[in-house]
């Protein structure tokens, strides 16, 4: 059975980055469609996608927001457009090359023939598989996963992680507008709510690679929310228990088809 599979890359100026990224998974087995969700930026990145639009018609969609308006709303945009338009697997990915696309093969593979509902591309999961990230940028983000579990519980070593795959049952089955998060916090609110809602996750082990071109949208600010955020999740779980959206894509803001 053929599954329709569509990768989801929020973009602020990463012209250096996004052809050579749309040039990899187009040329990946299986069929994978791209939607990048540009948020206005002055680089011209929205123009490049564009560009190769004509060479990918029915495969590479675009989004264009107006300003720049934050990781998690960008995905939860896209989440509402793939939910919208059918596809079976959705899939989360930088577009700086720090995940490396040939992994989406098997973030799908784990959940199309393992039976998983969620799978996360983990540095963790093996011992550190980061390359060319400073000690206290690792560190940080290690025991970020530490603190996330110890205050949790979720049983997840890489709970910042940004390359996933979802089943389409996961983001039907979480009520979107109620994603509180917008940075990295975004991230492991959303592995949280799968699990709460006893979704099935698997970590499969990637080689993480800082990037080589472009900025580092990393800031203290999206550190204290996930600090913060942590607690607030917890704390939200006990006087609020997670239940399964029962009115998928009832009453959502969804956008219309990409140009």
């Amino acid at each position: 059975m053929k599954h329709q599979k569509l990768v989801i890359i929020p973009t602020y100026n990463e012209i250096e980055n996004i052809p050579a990224m749309i040039s990899k998974v187009m040329d990946l087995e299986g069929d994978f469609e791209l939607l990048i969700i540009d948020d206005q930026s002055p680089d011209g990145t929205a123009e490049a996608v564009k560009s190769l639009q004509a060479s990918f018609p029915e495969r590479l969609h675009l989004i264009e927001r107006k300003g720049k308006l934050g990781l998690g709303t960008a995905y939860i945009t896209g989440f509402k457009w793939a939910l919208k338009n059918g596809y079976d697997y959705i899939f989360e990915m930088d577009a700086d090359f720090s995940h490396n696309p040939k992994d989406l093969i098997r973030l799908y593979e784990a959940c199309a023939e393992q039976g998983f509902d969620l799978c996360i591309g983990s540095r963790y999961i093996t011992g550190v598989n980061v390359v060319n990230w400073p000690i206290g940028r690792v560190l940080m983000s290690y025991f970020a996963s530490v603190y996330v579990k110890f205050i949790t519980g979720l049983p997840i070593k890489d709970a910042t992680a940004g390359f996933k795959c979802y089943h389409r049952s996961v983001l039907a089955g979480i009520n979107l507008d109620e994603i509180r998060f917008i940075g990295y916090a975004f991230q492991i609110e959303m592995k949280f709510t799968a699990w709460k809602l006893g979704f099935k996750i698997k970590e499969v082990p990637i080689i993480f690679t800082d990037r080589t071109k472009g900025t580092s949208k990393m800031s203290s600010g999206i550190f204290q929310e996930a600090v913060f955020g942590v607690i607030w999740m917890k704390i939200k779980s006990i006087f609020s228990p997670y239940r399964l959206n029962q009115n998928v894509l009832t009453g959502l803001d969804l956008p219309e088809k990409s140009q």
